[in-house]
């Protein structure tokens, strides 16, 4: 048995855990709620209104405070990036949300609510009526060199590190330190870093396909870039915080529904590289690793598990090759699940909460046969998911 939330994390992620299953609620950006599912949430359990904080700007996810992650059994807690100050703004949703200071949406006549970068251009929109802001440009769309990449050298400086969130290194490493001494959950720090999806991001989803296969220089200028970018960073976070994390959460989403996004050689021979490098240096500080890929990954769990990856989010069990029982059979004994609860594509949002308990109890009882399962939904919870529905998860979980 394993006595408090922080120790029955680690058992999970070193698949011995022998008791209760470990729950994760909010401890990362990808296993939280959208807005609008929070806050239906706090009012079913009548929890006093005060607003909610946004932690991620493009899916408007909010960051889970102490009071739900009790209700709800969380064992671990996020530490993601924090801008200095914070505002209130007007989520369009008939509350208000705390962001960071700089980011400012603007509504536009049709609607539709936009971001804008320091040079006044449009980089994300929020569809009128619509629940998330999604890219509106690819800085490098339409680069012809590698060395066009060089007129923007502040976007790799920050990629993932949004210059909105403009804490430094050392406030980051206090608050870091803060959080692990005041907690007995497992800490996990949200660093955003990406590589294939962020020369998707940069190029254009297509394009940098494109680039993998047929113009490895133009795919080669964006990664070296980044990865640069992302080596020092991580060393000067890894030496700031020293021994106040137990876990980094990566994503780099690797796979459709039914279908990785690209083969595992080009993986291999272009993306690995950089993400065995990256890992190796958590690794050396004795931190653990949790990857985030959706889709239909299996293809890449071997090579996860070679790079030293700890465990695998959000685990999407209805994507192709991602049924539960053949994870556990062919990988269960070398990387942990930290995911694949409930489907949030069918169950979680549509169906009775008794379908819901039946769901989380078969998926419990599989994932965590070797001890190295921790309990969350398939990704963040969506706006259009019941209350009913997530405490049945949560509480089946618990029991």
């Amino acid at each position: 048995m394993h006595d408090t939330p922080r120790q029955r994390v680690l058992a999970a992620l070193e698949r011995r855990n022998a008791g209760p299953v470990a729950i994760d609620f909010g401890g990362t950006e990808c296993s939280s709620a959208h807005l609008i599912a929070y806050q239906q949430l706090r009012r079913h359990l009548d929890i006093e209104p005060r607003p909610l904080r946004l932690g991620c700007m493009m899916q408007l996810i909010v960051e889970a405070d102490p009071e739900i992650q009790a209700r709800l059994g969380s064992d671990a807690t996020t530490l993601p990036f924090y801008p200095r100050r914070w505002r209130t703004w007007d989520s369009g949703y008939g509350f208000p949300v705390e962001v960071a200071e700089g980011w400012k949406p603007e509504v536009m006549p049709d609607g539709s609510s936009v971001t804008r970068d320091l040079r006044g251009a449009v980089v994300s929109r929020r569809a009128a009526g619509g629940m998330y802001f999604d890219p509106e440009v690819f800085p490098f769309s339409g680069a012809s060199s590698p060395k066009d990449y060089d007129a923007r050298p502040e976007l790799f400086e920050r990629w993932d590190w949004p210059a909105v969130l403009d804490e430094s290194v050392a406030e980051y490493a206090a608050r870091a330190k803060r959080l692990y001494a005041a907690t007995d959950r497992a800490v996990i720090a949200s660093w955003r870093m990406h590589y294939l999806q962020a020369g998707q991001f940069l190029r254009g989803y297509e394009q940098f396909l494109v680039d993998l296969l047929v113009e490895e220089d133009m795919a080669r200028g964006i990664l070296e870039r980044l990865h640069t970018a992302y080596m020092k960073r991580a060393k000067a976070f890894l030496d700031a915080m020293g021994d106040s994390v137990d876990a980094i959460f990566f994503t780099d989403d690797l796979g459709t529904q039914s279908a990785p996004l690209i083969g595992a050689e080009t993986y291999r021979k272009m993306i690995k590289p950089y993400w065995a490098e990256l890992i190796a240096l958590v690794k050396s500080h004795g931190i653990r690793v949790i990857m985030h890929a959706c889709g239909a990954v299996s293809d890449f769990i071997p090579d996860l598990i070679e790079m030293g990856v700890d465990a695998l989010n959000p685990v999407q069990i209805t994507a192709a090759g991602m049924a539960p029982e053949r994870l556990i059979r062919d990988f269960g004994r070398d990387i942990s699940f930290w995911g694949g609860g409930v489907n949030t594509q069918g169950t979680l949002d549509r169906a009775s909460p008794v379908t819901v308990r039946e769901e989380v109890a078969r998926n419990v009882g599989t994932f965590n046969r070797h001890g190295g399962s921790v309990f969350t939904p398939v990704h963040n919870i969506q706006a259009d998911v019941p209350p009913e529905n997530v405490l049945a998860a949560f509480e089946t979980a618990r029991r």
